[in-house]
């Protein structure tokens, strides 16, 4: 059977109570030694962050794998795209309804009558 001892913190925490856990959290913030334990900790773990981040850049750079970085650039790019073919559209569109307006506004050609047909050939003699 476990004695109290053998609990860890965060089991401790809850049964103490929410009253009691911001009462401590209270006490230990305003406690300059832990707010600059607090602060160097949180600088050491973002410092750890983008170390482990710029050697993930090299690990993928170095298997010829994409990034997050290259995909937002990928995706940068087709969306300039998409709007380069949006206004290509729009252009196609503009000049189809100018040549259909032209086209519509010209008077009928009359229809060339059929040619007879050729005589036929008179036997040589």
């Amino acid at each position: 059977m476990a004695t109290r001892d053998d609990r860890n913190v965060f089991q401790r925490l809850r049964e103490m109570g929410e009253e009691q856990v911001n009462r401590v959290l209270e006490e230990m913030m305003s406690s300059p030694r832990f707010a600059d334990i607090l602060g160097k900790t949180i600088q050491q773990a973002m410092a750890t962050k983008g170390s482990m981040d710029r050697n993930m850049q090299t690990i993928l750079s170095l298997l010829n794998l994409p990034s997050k970085a290259d995909y937002k650039k990928l995706a940068t790019k087709i969306e300039a795209l998409q709007g380069s073919l949006v206004n290509l559209n729009i252009k196609l569109d503009r000049i189809l309804a100018q040549q259909h307006d032209k086209a519509s506004k010209r008077p009928a050609r009359p229809k060339a009558k059929p040619k007879p047909p050729a005589a036929a050939a008179l036997p040589s003699a």
